[in-house]
């Protein structure tokens, strides 16, 4: 019998095999460059080199504080080629995050892009007394020179000497229901991962793929497959809508990755009207619940190229919303978190690990090849996390008797009002598709009388004034008066987390100060 453990291929081998099949072929793209397939596995070969020489021990940790570039991530291949796992901060975190997790990860090597933060890395350099070497793209005054270091040492062949028991990744969790956790997978644990998305996600041939979200995160997961099909990385370094446009345009881009925020400003820049999207195939979005009525508007506006993922950072992918089911005659599903994918074995339990019945709220629990391994140092909240070898995602969804799934919130966020409990976002969905609302959020605030008040806050469309009182009726018409805001307040904008999710934690926190005025 073959070894379970070898049953999948490594991530960097697959990179290395995927750049060798189409050498002469445009991997990467950014403004001012671009890199062949060949050029690219010349580049991972020569860091590799140099990261040998460090003499780090197998299995150590290298952090990434990095905007999107070609060659941190190709930088990133060498350390997991070399027996390195590797760690990505947050891009858009705060200095006190990015070093937690240069602490708690126990990372002895960082990787800088000078470019775009050159004065964050001096700083956590100078603070993360456990590094062992530190590495800039591009000239700064403390670390050694990566692209510099590599023209010094001549070529080197890139060799894959990791197996499935090294530590391939550690991806930090988006905190928004607490401290920041590591989740951690060997090699065998990512594996499928390309294969998954490639079997599931409608990812073009010859894709040419748009990277606008920082692929420190999700976006980062369709780089391989994109080259895995032979196609092109476009990479931005950011969300600039008239530079996302343009680029779409020049570039007859086909295939991106947003958040639904970056959506929403798409929809109103009026330079969308005279952009030509017509190469545009596949537009997948996530993270947060997208607005229906905004959905509906971005098929009519820019096509039906719109496909949901459902995943986290303990598990990605769990599920797809595909093309087929982003149709305006069913909209009903347009609130659904998509099919399972087939690599992914998916169940809807109940407090005590039973299935619940069709059309009943339970957990999402999750089993498959690419499931974390475990919480970094964390075994009280591993065991609790993956009870029953089922992976527990705290997220309460119910499931309809085609298999779709509906999610109804974190298990963390439910409100109890009046002895009732409430999922926020089917609050949030009844509210959403008003014509005033450009974005909502619910959260149960204490309340002497109700326990929890529903409260709501709302981001009114450009030039709308919503009627208060019109909304909280809204809900109660659709859902009953216990689900009803007791009171609304209008914002300009929502606290978003740096993965692009609502942070209602800073929402919560801001009523406890008692210092909100309300309306409603």
């Amino acid at each position: 019998m073959s070894d379970p453990l070898h049953a999948f291929p490594l991530v960097c081998a697959q990179t290395l095999r995927a750049l060798s099949r189409y050498p002469g072929r445009t991997a990467f793209v950014w403004p001012g460059g671009s890199l062949t397939y060949q050029g690219a596995i010349d580049l991972i070969g020569r860091i590799q080199g140099v990261f040998m020489r460090i003499g780090l021990a197998p299995g150590a940790r290298v952090a990434f504080l990095t905007a999107n570039r070609a060659d941190t991530w190709c930088a990133g291949v060498a350390a997991q080629l070399s027996r390195l796992g590797i760690t990505w901060l947050h891009p858009l975190g705060s200095l006190e995050d990015q070093l937690f997790q240069l602490d708690d990860s126990d990372a002895e090597m960082l990787v800088v892009d000078a470019a775009a933060f050159r004065d964050r890395g001096g700083e956590l350099a100078a603070k993360a007394t456990q590094l062992k070497a530190v590495f800039t793209m591009g000239p700064a005054d403390y670390g050694v020179d990566l692209l510099h270091a590599i023209e010094t040492t001549g070529h080197a062949s890139a060799l894959c000497l990791a197996g499935p028991n090294d530590i391939s990744t550690l991806n930090y969790t988006g905190g928004t229901t607490g401290k920041s956790k590591g989740a951690l997978r060997y090699h065998r644990e990512n594996g499928g991962a390309a294969a998954a998305i490639l079997a599931d996600f409608e990812i073009p041939e010859a894709a040419r793929y748009l990277t606008v979200a920082p692929i420190s995160h999700v976006a980062g997961t369709k780089v391989l497959p994109t080259l895995m099909r032979g196609g092109t990385v476009h990479m931005l370094k950011g969300f600039d809508p008239e530079a996302v446009l343009t680029t779409i345009a020049r570039e007859r881009i086909n295939f991106t990755l947003f958040v639904p925020t970056m959506i929403y400003v798409l929809l109103d820049h009026p330079a969308l009207s005279r952009t030509d999207l017509s190469s545009l195939e596949l537009v997948l979005y996530g993270a947060s619940a997208m607005s229906p009525s905004r959905l509906m508007e971005g098929i009519e506006r820019i096509g039906p190229v719109f496909s949901q993922l459902y995943g986290q950072t303990e598990c990605y992918p769990v599920s797809v919303l595909r093309k087929a089911d982003h149709d305006p005659k069913t909209p009903e599903l347009f609130l659904s978190c998509g099919f399972p994918i087939a690599a992914c074995e998916v169940r809807i339990l109940d407090d005590n690990d039973q299935e619940v019945k069709t059309g009943e709220a339970g957990e999402i629990c999750v089993r498959a090849p690419h499931v974390m391994a475990e919480y970094w140092k964390r075994p009280d909240i591993t065991a609790e996390t993956l009870k029953n070898g089922w992976l527990h995602t705290g997220d309460i969804a119910r499931k309809d008797e085609r298999g779709y799934m509906f999610i109804l919130d974190r298990k963390k966020d439910m409100i109890v009002s009046g002895g009732f409990n409430i999922f926020p976002r089917e609050v949030e969905d009844v509210l959403s598709q008003h014509a005033d609302v450009a974005m909502v959020a619910v959260v149960g605030i204490p309340d002497e009388k109700w326990g929890e008040a529903v409260t709501a806050i709302v981001v009114p469309r450009d030039g709308a004034q919503p009627n208060p009182d019109e909304l909280i009726n809204l809900v109660k018409a659709r859902k009953g008066s216990a689900h009803a805001p007791k009171q609304i307040q209008f914002v300009k904008q929502l606290p978003m987390t740096g993965v692009g999710k609502v942070d209602k934690k800073v929402l919560r926190a801001s009523f406890w100060s008692g210092r909100d005025r309300m309306v409603g």
